[in-house]
């Protein structure tokens, strides 16, 4: 850091399991990711290529070789492996993961109707040649999701081999974990805590006060994910109480100022 400041949450160090920061790229340019990574490759752990935008991104390579000069992994979007699978293509989703040298895979279900146990067999079948996050939730507004099944398919999909589970909530931050206006089902989320550990999943937040309402509930280091390049800064200042919404979180209040 710049400066030195006491009493800031500890955040966990690279490479890490807790604490995650998950990026989303939405089809940056070669220049963009390195501008991007040249400030935030110290907090930006994984980047998505979001939903199908890495069939449309030109100098795709190239642009995969900047990240991994930066030790950062990329993969593909979820409702790529969803278009693959609707289309019966999985051995051309598997060959796609190979061409661009691409170890981490998404398993999701939110834009298409997937037996799960079929989602599970594609979650082995994609653990055994890397790692797997898979994702929960729909991305339909209208289909509600119980707690108690959210708890069932994320432990099966960790059991079947996923590495991390992710919490669907798009890139809007308004299905899923959340209510259409954007705020939390906080029943929703307190229940899958009581069964599943937290270190274990990524929660899509893109808004920053969802973002704020996570970090107050779990702590500087929980797994966040759907954040957008321009927010990597502002979120680390959220995680460590550098910022308005969290500044009174973390400070030592018994302490007086100097």
């Amino acid at each position: 850091m710049n400066y030195f400041l006491k009493d800031l949450p500890e955040r966990s160090k690279k490479p890490r399991q807790v604490g995650y920061t998950m990026a989303m790229d939405k089809g940056l340019s070669i220049r963009e990711v390195e501008d991007f990574l040249s400030v935030c490759a110290e907090y930006v752990d994984i980047v998505k290529l979001g939903w199908g935008t890495s069939f449309v991104t030109p100098n795709l390579k190239e642009k995969i070789k900047v990240y991994k000069k930066y030790k950062i992994p990329v993969y593909f979007g979820g409702t790529l492996f969803e278009a693959f699978i609707v289309r019966n293509q999985f051995d051309d989703y598997v060959k796609a993961l190979d061409k661009y040298d691409i170890e981490f895979a998404e398993v999701s279900d939110g834009s298409i109707e997937l037996e799960h146990d079929l989602k599970c067999d594609y979650i082995r079948k994609l653990a055994a040649r890397g790692t797997v996050l898979s994702e929960v939730g729909s991305k339909d507004v209208e289909k509600i999701i119980p707690p108690y099944k959210w708890i069932k398919l994320m432990q099966e999909e960790l059991d079947a081999g996923a590495w991390k589970v992710i919490g669907e909530a798009r890139e809007s931050g308004n299905v899923g974990l959340f209510r259409s206006s954007g705020e939390v089902r906080s029943g929703l989320v307190e229940e899958i805590l009581t069964k599943i550990p937290f270190e274990k999943i990524i929660w899509e937040a893109p808004l920053k006060a969802q973002q704020v309402w996570f970090i107050k509930l779990l702590g500087s280091n929980v797994n966040l994910g759907n954040i957008s390049p321009n927010e990597i800064v502002p979120l680390e200042t959220i995680r460590i109480g550098l910022r308005g919404d969290t500044f009174d979180h973390f400070l030592n209040l018994e302490q007086e100022p100097k």
